[in-house]
């Protein structure tokens, strides 16, 4: 079955489904060419019409998973990216650069660990030299390793790397980016399906994913008088190296099989909320969280 051919069918039940899940975990952060079943990020199924022609964005965590769909998306609708990532993906980075590359935009791909305050600066330094401006954040980026034992396991080094990834990072970005952002541009944020219905493995991760709720609505009020919307996109199973990368093999094989639909979603599904908030198709919205979660329901 061709990715066209997913697309088109109609019942979302078996759209994209699949038991070949890896049987075993694959080494953090996790590359796209480790997996037995690589994601879909619309690379033969997305079709651009135009809605953010010359647009400059930021895609963070862009290599791979949602932000290479967004990446990919985003390019066919007529943008140019900058693609943040971590040095050791810089594969993935390349990959994805390709597909932006094939869309007739520019793709600039930038190795960097966003735990560090100046690496966030310097990131949107880069984009604005490169591009010559900025009209699109996404705040993609994030890090999250399954708890074995409880609280009692959660070492200090990972509460602070997930925190500084998820959370210090997204304000870095913002304020450094408010200073070039116009009336018109759009951030968005990654929250999850994790913000309002936590997994006891992932406290930390979940933690930061509700900040990141709060964080959007209020700094969407802030900067609403701007001309500059703020919103995020919640996420439920989305197949990524990263889940193989973080889970116990256990939970990775049986991964988004709990949903209404039955099944992990996949990253082309969760692109289109991207385009739609970067689009002006969305002028009116802002503050708002879009959840993508396979019919897990989030409070409203």
């Amino acid at each position: 079955m061709t990715p066209n051919d997913q697309f088109t069918k109609a019942d979302p039940t078996e759209q994209f489904h699949t038991d070949d899940f890896p049987d075993g975990p694959i080494e953090h952060p996790g590359l796209t060419r480790d997996l037995i079943t690589h994601p879909d990020h619309g690379e033969e199924s997305y079709r651009g019409s135009g809605r953010l022609l010359g647009k400059r964005a930021i895609v963070t965590g862009g290599d791979s998973g949602i932000g290479r769909a967004t990446a990919i998306a985003f390019a066919r609708e007529g943008a140019d990216v900058v693609l943040a990532h971590l040095p050791e993906e810089e594969d993935d980075a390349r990959e994805t650069s390709r597909w932006i590359a094939d869309a007739g935009r520019r793709a600039v791909a930038v190795p960097t660990d966003l735990q560090e305050e100046a690496h966030c600066d310097s990131l949107i330094a880069r984009a604005v030299g490169e591009l010559g401006g900025l009209d699109i954040l996404v705040n993609n980026a994030a890090y999250q390793m399954t708890l074995d034992d409880g609280l009692e396991s959660l070492t200090t080094e990972q509460l602070l790397r997930t925190f500084r990834t998820n959370v210090f990072a997204m304000f870095w970005l913002c304020r450094a980016a408010l200073t070039h952002l116009a009336p018109g541009s759009t951030i968005i944020n990654t929250t999850s399906i994790q913000a309002t219905d936590p997994s006891p493995q992932l406290i930390d991760y979940a933690a930061t994913k509700a900040a990141i709720v709060n964080f959007t609505k209020a700094l969407a009020q802030q900067v609403a008088g701007r001309g500059i919307r703020v919103n995020a996109v919640a996420p439920g199973p989305i197949w990524t190296p990263l889940i193989p990368a973080t889970m116990p093999t256990d939970k990775a094989e049986s991964f988004g099989q709990e949903t209404p639909t039955g099944r992990a979603g996949q990253p082309a599904e969760v692109a289109p909320a991207y385009v739609f908030f970067a689009s002006q198709e969305s002028s009116y919205v802002t503050g708002e969280v879009m959840a993508v979660t396979g019919g897990e329901l989030m409070p409203s």
